[in-house]
């Protein structure tokens, strides 16, 4: 897992982000470049609690760009393994319509990548 923690300019964070993987640290770059503000993992959303009040369920979007008010989410998963993630996608804007999100996968970073020349994530 990727642990760098560059300064970024457009960054609107308290503390430097620490990147589950690289898809995220590129996509980081790519904001920054064009200095679109963006904010990393800022907010969490309920999407199913238990009786008792327990957060059994929440997703958490990878960026956030208050210029937009946009969610972004990457996933490199192959396609077919994105289904889980797409349920939550679903759930989540039938709960919070107000809430605008946008999801990148795999193929749209392979067109980013071929691009702007940048190395693909695995």
């Amino acid at each position: 897992m990727p642990t760098e923690t560059r300064h970024f300019q457009a960054y609107r964070g308290e503390t430097p982000p620490r990147f589950v993987n690289e898809a995220e640290l590129e996509y980081a770059k790519i904001l920054d470049y064009y200095g679109v503000p963006w904010l990393y993992e800022p907010h969490t959303f309920v999407l199913e609690r238990d009786g008792d009040g327990r957060v059994v369920e929440a997703f958490t979007p990878d960026f956030y760009l208050p210029e937009q008010d946009l969610y972004l989410e990457v996933t490199v998963m192959k396609q077919s393994l994105v289904t889980r993630k797409n349920r939550k996608l679903r759930r989540l804007r039938a709960l919070y319509p107000e809430v605008r999100v946008k999801l990148f996968y795999e193929r749209d970073f392979e067109r980013i990548a071929a691009r702007y020349g940048l190395r693909k994530a695995s």
